[in-house]
């Protein structure tokens, strides 16, 4: 599986974005996804997940009720909506898929395949 992030920016704080990741390959609908981000000078961060039917979602606490993650399997793309802004969460986000897709999890070292990132720059 290869995975396509996108949708990253310059906004303004209390701004909205929609980060998209794209999927290659017909077993998308089975794997759970994530969303992560990292940074300058930290450590990557879990975020949000998203099981493979899209009923499932888990967040982090520091965007609960800002974030959405949502997907469209028939499109093959997981999506990060991202509401009220804050400078705090300025970082490179990354996509993340895991093969076994029936839970949600936090840690990086679950999921097997990676996108390329994409700059979120929030201003304040």
């Amino acid at each position: 599986v290869q995975l396509q992030a996108s949708g990253g920016g310059l906004v303004q704080a209390g701004g909205s974005l929609r980060l998209s990741c794209a999927a290659s390959g017909r077993t998308f609908s089975r794997y759970g996804m994530g969303w992560f981000r990292q940074a300058p000078g930290k450590e990557r961060e879990f975020v949000a997940a998203i099981s493979w039917s899209g009923r499932n979602t888990y967040y982090a606490d520091s965007v609960k009720g800002r974030f959405t993650i949502s997907r469209d399997n028939a499109k093959n793309t997981v999506y990060l909506q991202m509401n009220s802004l804050k400078p705090e969460d300025t970082a490179v986000y990354y996509c993340a898929a895991d093969r076994r897709g029936g839970s949600l999890y936090r840690e990086s070292y679950e999921y097997d395949y990676w996108g390329q990132g994409t700059q979120v720059t929030v201003s304040s």
